[in-house]
């Protein structure tokens, strides 16, 4: 059987940012921008105790916690910070596989130390992490991907939490279907409306009977609630797209204020392409209207675009065929998909 570890950093931006400021450790701070327009990218936990969570607008989180602190994000630091997490990492196991720049699930069924016992593998890996970062992590370990996603959840921060083969089952049974992790908040509404509450209530239902209710999803859904998940963990994932966006201080209102954003966008993912070497033959041109609806318009060409100059005419003609002259934008971004499937000069790197 399979022994696997999600690695789960607690707050990793914000508690970067404690750590690095003793001033604002112990209170509620958010990385993010303050304005009327900002996003909450990280709240300690001190300000999530109010309600204060990731994806939050700053003018709600302000409300929630009055006394929230703000800090900008310096993504440096955090991908400096991040790097020796992995080194860490790599120490155990070559089979580590990032979920983003403050997680990753690891296999160390066969690990370079020899260890049998992933729980104190993970043991190890949380006590080496905070004596190189001084910054503590949470984990979660089981027999598959899923499970040990699970588990790092349920225990944070600072916590170790195992899942056994004979336990699963029985802690999914009583598991609320939005604590799944693959079960956002519109699809467990959704569940709710069909008596679906709890991991049993899911395991009552056919294979069938998901898949009519959710499509495709639906095989996972029956799946998951029994504890089955057969990924492997993967070193390496092929990237899909390459994107960038921005919300606006002010509306625009104007076709030169567009015309002007679409230029810095453009230069900004035509910087990112480059350092993810990346093409596509896909763009895709976002926008946000000042009501909040949102639309996407793409054109796909038989070259790959490589370079500034293409992203900016392209997206330039794009954002010509949407009528947006009696309209204010919000936000606009764009995204290079429908990638190239041959290897280009520079090696494809993995930031963890």
């Amino acid at each position: 059987m399979r022994k696997i570890i999600h690695i789960d950093m607690d707050a990793f931006f914000a508690a970067i940012e404690q750590r690095n400021n003793p001033d604002l450790r112990g209170k509620p701070i958010a990385v993010g921008g303050d304005s009327d327009r900002g996003v909450v990218s990280t709240a300690s936990y001190e300000a999530r105790k109010f309600g204060v969570r990731s994806a939050m607008s700053s003018v709600v989180a302000k409300r929630l916690c009055p006394d929230l602190i703000f800090v900008h994000s310096d993504f440096a630091e955090y991908k400096e910070v991040s790097n020796q997490i992995k080194s860490v990492l790599s120490e155990y196991t070559d089979l580590i596989e990032p979920f983003s720049i403050d997680e990753a699930f690891l296999d160390v069924t066969s690990n370079l130390k020899g260890i049998k016992s992933a729980t104190l593998i993970a043991k190890e890996i949380r006590k080496q992490i905070f004596e190189t970062t001084r910054l503590t992590a949470s984990a979660g370990v089981s027999y598959n991907m899923f499970l040990a996603k699970l588990a790092s959840d349920m225990n944070k921060p600072d916590g170790l939490t195992v899942i056994l083969p004979d336990e699963a089952e029985k802690i999914l049974e009583k598991l609320p279907v939005e604590k799944f992790y693959g079960i956002g908040k519109s699809t467990a509404e959704r569940m709710h409306k069909f008596g679906i509450h709890t991991g049993l209530d899911l395991k009552r239902l056919s294979t069938f009977t998901l898949k009519r209710l959710f499509g495709k999803a639906g095989e996972f859904y029956y799946n998951i609630c029994r504890g089955i998940d057969e990924r492997e963990v993967s070193p390496y994932y092929e990237r899909k797209s390459v994107g960038t966006e921005r919300t606006f201080a002010k509306n625009l209102t104007t076709r030169f204020e567009r015309i002007t954003e679409l230029y810095h966008i453009s230069k900004e993912l035509d910087e990112r392409l480059k350092e993810s070497n990346f093409t596509g033959k896909t763009l895709t041109l976002k926008i946000k209207f000042h009501d909040f609806e949102q639309i996407s318009r793409s054109k796909t060409f038989d070259d790959y675009i490589i370079d500034f100059h293409s992203i900016l005419t392209n997206a330039k003609e794009i954002l010509s065929s949407i009528k947006t002259e009696r309209t204010s934008i919000r936000l606009m971004g764009l995204t290079i998909s429908n990638t190239n499937t041959k290897p280009l000069n520079r090696q494809l790197t993995i930031d963890f």
